[in-house]
């Protein structure tokens, strides 16, 4: 949507692993170590991470441009000494890779890696975005707009939060009776009403949702989800990632009005501060994550993956190497 190509490179950035080594001066890891490499990076150091409110490091911010290590500008993978290019700081499709310390979080140990791996992106993201930004009241009701993967992370959000309705948004009815199992108590399908979705929910609700969050990235569907929350308490939260080109227009007085606008990005979450915790409430039992897990493929199948998200069968597929 936004990138400039970078070819060859090795894809991929939802994954956990075992470190097999460190390199020089790295000294928060060792070798066995388990961990989740993260698209977004924290160093530690910068004002963002010295911040409480972000999670936007200086250094490691996602760079979908950048193909190489920082610190010698060189690639560390290469194929008959040619380089391959790294994506994202993780380079995910394969059975080793190269990552920054900061873009790396140690979790326990205990945790099943082909369960928790897919909290190193999509499930996180939509669960923070519920949970540390949207911040649903007991009781309150909310929107999702965008019933996959991360959508359905922020339905379990709002559940967790103790939200009394889920609205989820969606195009595919299909998805309702999945989306049950993630607390979504109503379905609503834009093309099924002559009127826009977000006056459909502000009928609904009598006045609009107290939160929304979009996960699709189509803007027409962000600009609803701001507009159907209720004036002067409603949140509305963007998680998803709009076409390079997109505008969001609004009239300025829903801003007015007292409606909040919020974005998001990996849910607030701080990587390597706040991932551990997050897999804890999965050892807990606090949150499921083998209901977002729909099929599993060996390495030389991934194609089969893609294959599977294109259609949009299926949650999330894991790769085994």
């Amino acid at each position: 949507k936004g990138q400039n190509p970078v070819f060859p490179r090795i894809l991929g950035h939802e994954a956990a692993g075992i470190v097999e080594s460190v390199g020089e001066g790295v000294t928060d890891l060792k070798a066995g170590d388990h961990v989740l490499p993260v698209f977004t990076g924290e160093c530690k150091e910068c004002r963002h991470c010295k911040s409480e409110e972000s999670n936007m490091c200086d250094l490691l911010r996602i760079n979908t441009d950048r193909g190489v290590m920082l610190e010698d500008q060189k690639s560390r993978f290469s194929i008959n000494g040619k380089p391959i290019y790294h994506f994202v700081g993780t380079s995910t499709f394969s059975e080793y890779t190269v990552c920054h310390v900061g873009s790396v979080a140690k979790i326990n140990p205990l945790a099943p890696l082909d369960k928790v791996c897919i909290l190193s992106c999509g499930i996180s993201t939509g669960l923070g975005a519920t949970l540390n930004v949207a911040k649903p009241p007991k009781g309150s009701p909310v929107a999702v707009f965008g019933l996959g993967a991360v959508g359905l992370a922020a339905a379990e959000g709002a559940r967790m939060a103790g939200a009394s309705r889920i609205i989820g948004v969606d195009l595919v009815p299909s998805r309702f009776e999945l989306a049950k199992k993630f607390g979504v108590t109503d379905f609503v399908n834009p093309k099924e009403h002559s009127k826009p979705v977000q006056e459909v929910i502000v009928e609904m609700t009598d006045g609009g949702v107290d939160r929304s969050v979009e996960c699709t990235g189509n803007v027409n569907a962000m600009i609803s989800a701001f507009e159907c929350v209720h004036d002067v308490w409603g949140v509305a939260v963007l998680v998803g990632v709009p076409h390079k080109d997109a505008e969001f227009k609004t009239h300025p007085m829903n801003l007015l009005n007292e409606r909040t606008l919020k974005g998001t990005f990996f849910g607030n979450y701080k990587p390597r501060s706040d991932l551990p915790s997050v897999v804890e409430k999965y050892m807990n039992k606090e949150l499921e994550l083998e209901k977002f897990i729909t099929h599993e493929v060996p390495f030389a199948e991934i194609n089969k993956a893609f294959d599977l998200m294109l259609k949009g069968e299926g949650l999330r597929c894991i790769i085994t190497m």
